[in-house]
């Protein structure tokens, strides 16, 4: 049916420009939310569109619609729209190549699941965190399927298809005048969630983070798990985005061939990875998917590129330009980040630090110097490589580019969040300002 519908759109856009792009794409999904332990949204929809580019005189222009009845004058409306903008000679559409397929991204059970089962499963989160003695605030579970074509006059054509699951769960417990929180999330290609695992692990937290205890200002050996590492990875992700390079926003700008991590470290984009999140046969300009080597053994190696900055930076696009849906023009993005260690370290090895589940205000860094202020959450006391008293309050301060040149992984279970693939992390030395 979508090639269909590109078929259609082709033959009213291709007279009428230099070059022409057509991407449509249809997804249905399922959303549930609950405000404490009544649910208090439930959702399911079916959403169908195409978005046009085009180029004519080296302008580009952009219109979408979500009503194919239209498509016509959607077509006309992007050429229009090229008029208003200037004229640059590195726009471009992306070429055929090699494509690859992807393997375990969709997962069939999706056809048969609907909202009553959902709903079901969500309130068996919510009884069994309930159950251990939390008190539910909010929780929420996702479902999507989608397919995707992308077509242009360079002769490229490629339909990608996936499926996508999420589950969240937050909670408060109280003790003696005492209140705690904790929350968690769990994502997967597959209809495969653990909904009593994540119940019990979230509440498992919160309990364990009761009857705090201050902690001394000083330089500590801090572990990260996984929502602390990722909070703070954001700033260091920005660094590699070519357009950021291109306008000078990256510390990293000039610094290709330098060692700028932990030579244990390597990091790889992987839009090809088996279950990945963000695994696609190609961008959301058409361009094939293929690794990239952002950080080799801590050398820098490459930067993120769509085609308009690659062609500005002379270099070839990595096949990074995404886009949400039709709605959009692409953008440059990562897909699965692989965060690999040739040596992995064990929390045992720690004598004397703490352990943050999570970090608060990380959107505060500094993105351009890296520094960071940000508060500590759910976070632990680790002596003698055991974790153990839950911390009062603390601040944590420091520079992300920094700690990556002696960033560790530790030994344990390697997760995906967001973008991130990703062990706890080490980090040596870091300032914490403890609070009473």
């Amino acid at each position: 049916m979508l090639y269909e519908i590109a078929e259609i759109a082709k033959k009213e856009v291709e007279n009428d420009c230099d070059a022409y792009e057509i991407y449509l794409d249809e997804s249905k999904s399922i959303e549930l939310d609950s405000r404490k332990e009544e649910l208090n949204f439930a959702k399911e929809e079916i959403e169908k569109g195409i978005g046009i580019r085009v180029i004519k005189d080296n302008k580009i222009g952009f219109a979408f619609t979500s009503n194919l009845e239209k498509i016509a004058k959607t077509a006309k409306q992007a050429i229009e729209n090229s008029k208003l903008n200037k004229s640059d000679e590195n726009y471009a559409f992306s070429q055929v190549g090699p494509v690859h397929d992807v393997k375990d991204v969709y997962d069939k059970k999706f056809n048969d699941l609907d909202v009553d089962e959902s709903v079901e499963l969500l309130k068996s989160v919510i009884s069994q965190a309930s159950d251990s003695g939390c008190e539910v605030t909010g929780s929420g579970f996702s479902a999507s399927a989608g397919k995707s074509l992308i077509m242009n006059s360079n002769g490229v054509s490629i339909e990608n298809v996936g499926t996508g699951f999420g589950m969240g769960l937050s909670v408060t417990i109280q003790k003696e005048g005492q209140i705690a929180t904790a929350y968690n999330s769990v994502s997967s290609r597959f209809y495969d969630l653990d909904g009593e695992k994540l119940a019990n692990e979230v509440c498992d937290l919160a309990k364990s983070s009761l009857d705090t205890k201050p902690i001394e200002t000083n330089d500590y050996d801090v572990a990260l798990d996984y929502y602390a590492a990722t909070g703070l990875l954001q700033t260091f992700l920005n660094a590699f985005d070519g357009e950021n390079v291109r306008r000078g926003r990256s510390i990293l700008k000039d610094k290709i061939g330098s060692e700028i991590a932990n030579p244990t470290l390597s990091i790889i984009d992987n839009p090809l990875l088996e279950k990945g999140m963000y695994s696609s046969k190609c961008d959301g300009e058409g361009s094939v998917s293929k690794q990239t080597d952002l950080i080799k053994d801590g050398v820098l190696n490459s930067f993120l590129y769509d085609i308009y900055t690659a062609n500005k930076e002379c270099v070839e696009s990595t096949s990074n330009g995404y886009r949400g849906s039709y709605l959009t023009t692409p953008m440059i993005s990562p897909s699965n980040l692989e965060f690999k260690f040739s040596e992995m370290k064990d929390l045992s090895e720690i004598d004397k630090g703490m352990l943050t589940t999570s970090v608060l205000g990380a959107h505060t860094a500094n993105p351009i110097s890296g520094d960071f202020s940000v508060e500590a959450s759910n976070a632990f006391k680790i002596e003698n490589g055991e974790l153990t008293d839950p911390i009062n309050k603390a601040m944590i301060s420091g520079n992300i580019f920094e700690i990556m040149k002696k960033v560790e992984g530790l030994n344990t279970e390697i997760k995906q969040y967001g973008s991130f693939i990703i062990p706890k992390l080490l980090v040596h030395d870091l300032r914490v300002v403890g609070q009473n």
